[in-house]
């Protein structure tokens, strides 16, 4: 079972989705590969011939995400990249938070990739990210 799911009570030209991990890390990871299903259906299907570093900095976990995730959309935008991130370091230090990871994909091939929507955005409406009981859990709602 994937460690997220889409909501579509939540927004109609939108797409919202929750995910959880055990860890922030585990969170993070899970919240990219659904920015990416939503985009491309299998995210299986991408491979990694391109690699591309993501580093971003913020005072809070909410924001963190949100720069994470636009990094992800913003590499598909500007340089036409299916990325995947199979994993992430966040470290906290001062009130700051670091996610570094190093993304993996490939060029947006239509014949290859079974593309669903184009996500133009992250967006702040109800974005959470919150220590619970069972470990991390998000909301994002993705502009498409």
């Amino acid at each position: 079972m994937s460690p997220w799911r889409c909501r579509g009570d939540v927004a109609i030209a939108d797409v919202a989705i929750e995910a959880w991990g055990a860890t922030l890390e585990e969170l993070f990871v899970a919240c990219a590969d659904a920015a990416v299903s939503t985009m491309a259906g299998d995210p299986g299907a991408i491979e990694g011939r391109e690699r591309r570093a993501i580093r971003v900095e913020e005072r809070d976990a909410d924001l963190l995400l949100y720069r994470f995730l636009e990094e992800i959309v913003y590499f598909k935008d500007a340089a036409g990249l299916l990325l995947r991130v199979p994993a992430v370091r966040i470290s906290e230090r001062d009130g700051t938070f670091l996610l570094e990871a190093e993304a993996c994909g490939e060029p947006l091939d239509p014949g290859r990739h079974r593309l669903l929507v184009d996500v133009k955005a992250v967006t702040l409406h109800r974005l959470r990210v919150e220590r619970t009981a069972r470990g991390w859990e998000a909301f994002v709602v993705l502009d498409v």
